[in-house]
């Protein structure tokens, strides 16, 4: 019997080559929506995601529920301002996107991109991203690689999961 994990559309990805420590993908261009909110890093998660979980419960103009999705996003933009994410189903168009009662909630247009993840398990922690993310940065100028903007993080599993079961990764974009 399927669980709610495997019944959980996950944002699409090709792998276009794999590394030690690290895969390259293809992602296609889609829709996610997102809010800015300031707190420590883990804190910032749980901030973040209220307001988008509301979003896709039906707290839109158009008293919409939208499918939730794999994985939650989150990239810091300073050491205390953090933007959390979540993908859209891959066949949601923008204009099927309802407006947002919170004004908090942005709708983003992410066009086609190439990113490294690199894949670990455990607890969702700042330390422990901070670790994981030098470790892909350092495996990437080893490999001859050049980054584009800042290291993001994803979160594939529920918060009940055991942690040393929770699929994580934390990805940069790469030139193309």
């Amino acid at each position: 019997m399927p669980t709610l994990e495997t019944m959980t559309e996950k944002q699409p990805y090709e792998v276009l080559t794999k590394h030690p420590g690290f895969e390259l993908r293809s992602y296609p261009a889609g829709i996610q929506i997102e809010t800015t909110v300031r707190g420590d890093f883990v804190r910032a998660g749980n901030l973040g995601f209220g307001p988008l979980v509301r979003f896709i419960s039906g707290n839109n103009r158009a008293n919409q529920s939208i499918a939730m999705t794999a994985p939650v996003i989150q990239e810091s933009a300073g050491p205390k301002t953090h933007m959390v994410r979540f993908v859209l189903p891959e066949d949601m168009r923008e204009s099927q996107v309802p407006e947002s009662l919170d004004p908090s909630v942005k709708v983003i247009k992410v066009p086609k991109h190439i990113a490294a993840a690199k894949r670990f398990s455990g607890s969702w922690d700042q330390d422990k991203f901070d670790s994981e993310g030098a470790k892909l940065v350092s495996e990437l100028l080893t490999s001859g690689l050049e980054t584009v903007g800042s290291l993001y993080f994803a979160r594939y599993d529920p918060p009940w999961k055991p942690g040393f079961l929770k699929r994580n990764e934390v990805l940069i974009r790469v030139k193309g």
